[in-house]
């Protein structure tokens, strides 16, 4: 192969429509835009959700609720996922949950709930223990410590 015999992939390169260069081209004249109204000027594009100036759909519908952002959010994780991804013995903490996948962020900490069944023991650290996860976790021979 030679430099000169190099070529893009068929399909790759297309070639640009020209607009606006008389009718022969087959997009004279309006240059593809119809005749008049806002989409055919100069800039005339309109942004998403506006209704030709009628109120939008999303300033007519109720405000509800708020975000509060002194609140505390757990990232959380069930004892049947401990039960799969660790073996006995094992130390359960952020770093390991993190490595694992089990979590993406700690968040301000990590609550252990008590979904499904526990069979090894294992030493889960963590801020925050539903009565039923602890009660699995010291059933199994394993230990739930706070942080």
């Amino acid at each position: 192969m030679k430099l000169y015999e190099l070529q893009p992939a068929a399909g790759s390169v297309k070639d640009v429509k020209r607009i606006g260069r008389g009718h022969g081209s087959g997009n004279g004249k309006t240059a593809g835009k119809g005749h008049k109204g806002q989409k055919a000027r100069s800039g005339g594009s309109i942004r998403p959700g506006f209704e030709g100036g009628q109120m939008p759909l999303q300033r007519r519908m109720p405000k509800r609720g708020f975000n509060n952002i002194f609140a505390t959010v757990y990232a959380t994780v069930n004892v049947s996922a401990l039960e799969e991804r660790f073996e006995a013995g094992a130390v359960v903490d952020a770093e390991s949950l993190k490595a694992c996948g089990l979590i993406k962020d700690a968040k301000d900490g990590i609550k252990v709930l008590g979904n499904g069944e526990l069979t090894k023991s294992l030493t889960v650290k963590a801020a925050k223990f539903t009565a039923a996860a602890q009660e699995k976790i010291e059933k199994a021979g394993g230990k739930a410590e706070v942080i």
